[in-house]
């Protein structure tokens, strides 16, 4: 799912490209996409955009008429940029938005269609779907502070609660954990202060580098949004060597999803129980990163 850093660079090639123009037509490939019945979707064509905003990791595009667009692109949606004339992906686009410059298109690649569209009449409406997590680049150590001792739960989850902070998923958590040196599963009210103080700049700074490089590789329009990058130390990592030390980067997998550590840099040489290796292992199971041959 694309994160803070991906939604940042999307914003900020869509201000360039329909900022202050006027989007015209609306088509809707997929009524499925569309989540509310009013106000109508046809109530947004002929206005101009008067801003473009990021709502968690959600883009909004707010028009001169007060209407909000929402657009959630969930783990498979995307955005691209066609120029006038230009015609849209096959059976992977929902929606086009129109503009005298060009074209909008959201697509979603996969059968499961995730990616929705709402159309909000007014601020408070948009202010309603922020589930609160603050701006973690705007935010002061104190704001972060309380924000990650506020429930004591692990890390990771802590990171990734849009409740808690806004547009940090699991790729990003998993780097600004290996970049603060702390466990995936250190529960966050055991925090030391010079731990909060280490989590809060590596937060940040992993953040904004990843804003700048994504930003630099992007040109005129982001095409590749994904959660795997070569420059990455941890995230989709397994087994690679660890930046750092050389030791074999480690996983626990969940659902549709893993978490990716190093143990030698942040549990002290510790494996971490993975869910499914261990309960299949048993005692066999390795404790220690040194025990793995």
């Amino acid at each position: 799912m694309p994160e803070l850093p991906d939604i940042t660079v999307y914003l900020e090639r869509l201000a360039e490209k329909v900022q202050g123009r006027v989007l015209q037509r609306v088509k809707l490939l997929n009524p499925f996409l569309l989540r509310t019945a009013l106000p109508p979707l046809s109530q947004a064509e002929g206005r101009k955009v008067a801003g473009v905003e990021r709502l968690g990791k959600r883009v909004v595009l707010a028009l001169d008429n007060g209407l909000f667009l929402v657009i959630h692109l969930m783990i498979a949606g995307r955005l691209r940029w066609l120029l006038p004339g230009g015609k849209p992906p096959g059976k992977i686009s929902l929606a086009v938005f129109e503009f005298d410059n060009g074209s909008v298109v959201l697509t979603e690649a996969g059968s499961k269609r995730r990616a929705s569209l709402h159309v909000l009449a007014d601020r408070a409406a948009l202010e309603a779907m922020d589930p609160g997590g603050i701006d973690v680049m705007a935010a002061t150590l104190a704001d972060f502070r309380e924000r990650i001792t506020r429930e004591n739960h692990t890390l990771k989850r802590v990171l990734t609660d849009p409740r808690l902070f806004s547009g940090i998923g699991n790729t990003y958590s998993d780097e600004i954990l290996f970049r603060a040196q702390l466990s995936p599963i250190q529960l966050s009210q055991k925090l030391q202060p010079e731990q909060i103080e280490r989590l809060f700049h590596a937060t940040q700074a992993v953040l904004q580098e990843w804003i700048a490089r994504l930003n630099e590789e992007a040109g005129d329009w982001t095409e590749k949004v994904t959660a795997f990058h070569p420059q990455m130390a941890v995230h989709g990592k397994y087994n690679q060597p660890c930046p750092v030390c050389g030791t074999p980067v480690q996983r626990i997998v969940y659902a549709d999803n893993e978490t990716n550590y190093c143990a030698r840099c942040q549990t002290g040489g510790k494996l971490l129980a993975d869910r499914a290796l261990s309960t299949l292992l048993h005692k066999s199971w390795p404790k220690n990163i040194d025990e793995l041959g």
